[in-house]
């Protein structure tokens, strides 16, 4: 059975280390797990582990997930990383100590909730830098904050941004500049001090290294680093962090030669994916199906640890991959490992079809 094997104490090990990292720099950064899908098993272990206490947060974008967190560890800070639909008010609050917003009437149900529950909700307002996902636009930022500053239950702890998501528009020190000189410029109206300028990243980590990080950027939202090692600035391992927390084994199910080319009328019934046969350089090959397809996990996102074997195609529950011409080296039984990134992790570990070994 197709098998997403997780070692837990290497993503433990990542957070010690981004600790160590970014603590000295007085940056605080929350641990965004949403990875893990609410993964009870590696919650746990992740969150009972003492290195926790080194993370200002932990972030998720699904109440049902950051549910499960508070009940592993009711005292620890929670953080929705997402602007809230206005009809989770009452969860948010519940769940979430802090909260990403970008619409006024959403923090007015948010102020509401919170004062049934005799809480005060923290908030941090996204502005939009040039992603053009969510953030209010920048010419009405001192509007907006006079409406939200007049709410009771409300705490306006930040402001904060999205970089790299959508459009993939670069974090550079001259945008987060610009975020760090609006904190200021609103502390000055308002006579109020803000504490987080949250605008950095995975993808923001490399600026660090870089000394290219406004010294007002204080708070970053990481969650490929911690578990994959990497950064989507250059999909690179990121200095010491571990890249091997997780790996993907099929296992395959046929071996059997077989021509390169399909034999009949080719029509439009195909619901799968494959490569192109016209650019084969032979006629026959060991073709091995493996036990996963596309409803489990796109095979873009993974990368097959043997550099000999190639894609060939795929289908809802099946793929096929190519093992050469002569007597291979794999039998039926055996399993293909791959190294997957970000999103097949998060796919694999969203399928309840995939089994997960958690080490």
């Amino acid at each position: 059975m197709a098998t997403l094997h997780i070692h837990s104490e290497r993503i433990i090990g990542n957070i010690k280390k981004l600790n160590e990292y970014l603590t000295p720099k007085g940056i605080h950064w929350t641990l965004v797990t949403k990875i893990l899908n609410g993964s009870r098993a590696v919650l746990e272990k992740i969150l009972n582990d003492p290195s926790i206490e080194g993370v200002h947060s932990i972030g998720d974008s699904r109440m049902s997930n950051l549910k499960l967190i508070k009940e592993i560890r009711p005292d620890i800070l929670t953080m929705y990383i997402k602007p809230p639909a206005i009809n989770l008010a009452k969860t948010v609050v519940r769940y979430a100590d802090i909260s990403l917003n970008s619409s006024f009437e959403t923090i007015k149900a948010l102020d509401a909730q919170a004062a049934l529950q005799q809480k005060i909700h923290k908030i941090i307002v996204m502005i939009e830098m040039g992603e053009l996902r969510e953030g209010i636009v920048r010419d009405n930022i001192l509007g907006f904050y006079e409406k939200v500053f007049k709410l009771e239950h409300i705490s306006v702890i930040g402001i904060g941004t999205n970089l790299g998501c959508m459009y993939g528009v670069e974090p550079t020190y001259d945008k987060l500049i610009q975020l760090s000189l609006y904190k200021q410029l609103i502390e000055t109206t308002f006579n109020v001090n803000l504490e987080m300028v949250s605008s950095g990243s995975s993808i923001t980590l490399p600026l660090v290294s870089m000394n290219k990080i406004p010294r007002g950027v204080t708070h970053f939202r990481i969650g490929e680093a911690a578990f994959l090692g990497s950064s989507p600035y250059d999909n690179k391992k990121f200095r010491n962090l571990s890249t091997s927390a997780f790996n993907f084994a099929a296992e395959i199910v046929e071996i059997e030669k077989k021509e390169v080319v399909p034999d009949g009328v080719i029509g439009d019934a195909a619901i799968g994916e494959t490569a192109d046969f016209n650019k084969m350089q032979y006629t026959e090959s060991y073709r091995g199906i493996v036990d996963f397809g596309e409803l489990d996990v796109d095979y873009h996102n993974l990368a097959a640890k043997d550099d000999k074997i190639n894609f060939v195609g795929t289908t809802s529950d099946m793929t096929v991959y190519d093992l050469g011409q002569v007597s291979q080296k794999y039998k039926v039984g055996d399993q293909l490992h791959f190294s997957p990134n970000y999103m097949a992790v998060a796919r694999l570990t969203n399928s309840r079809y995939m089994n997960k070994s958690i080490v």
